[in-house]
């Protein structure tokens, strides 16, 4: 189990499990886009497009990043990544110290000015990839390889949902830190 930085943190925490558990986490036979099967499915979407749950969202990430020295810019791979980087821009104005927001797409444009990451100027910038949750890991680190070869610096990579099938090893591995907000254990959920 993971807590908050502080006791309003930690009641947003503690409100987003209940809204998670009543109404994201899904039984039944799922195929996760690692090509794994699961007999539950947590569909962080539903929320972090919901008006209740993304302020809380914006600040719980928040929080999980405020120490990590210079980062300026969040996002990730579109679609998942782009309702909590949005979040997170605005309650970082709130909190005062403002981030900005980028989006990955999985491919570059083949059209306009071709870009592969949209958003913030990520060139000589440290940034930190969201995701909603992680299995593998491997949608973060698409993006993660697209930043990189725009210069971005990237430094973590943090998940609302840690799911603790992997990801969190295959991150590391690329030398990143993985902050994750709520796992499984949080969710009364076990691993698969």
């Amino acid at each position: 189990m993971t807590a908050a930085s502080t006791p309003e943190l930690e009641a947003d925490r503690q409100a987003l499990i209940r809204l998670i558990n009543d109404e994201a986490v899904f039984h039944g036979d799922f195929t996760l886009s690692s090509g794994k099967k699961a007999t539950y499915y947590v569909d962080m979407r539903k929320l972090t497009l919901d008006h209740r749950a993304a302020p809380a969202i914006g600040r719980l990430v928040l929080d999980l990043v405020k120490d990590l020295d210079g980062v300026v810019a969040v996002g990730g791979l579109t679609l998942g990544a782009d309702p909590i980087a949005n979040a997170v821009m605005h309650e970082s104005v709130h909190a005062g110290h403002p981030l900005d927001a980028f989006v990955v797409r999985k491919e570059p444009k083949d059209h306009g000015r071709g870009r592969q990451v949209e958003g913030a100027d990520v060139a000589g910038k440290r940034v930190v990839v969201v995701e909603d949750t992680s299995t593998t890991g491997q949608s973060a680190l698409k993006a993660v390889e697209a930043l990189r070869r725009e210069g971005a610096e990237v430094v973590a990579v943090a998940v609302i949902v840690d799911r603790k099938t992997g990801a969190q090893a295959a991150i590391e591995a690329e030398g990143l830190q993985w902050l994750a907000s709520i796992d499984l254990d949080d969710l009364r959920l076990a691993p698969q």
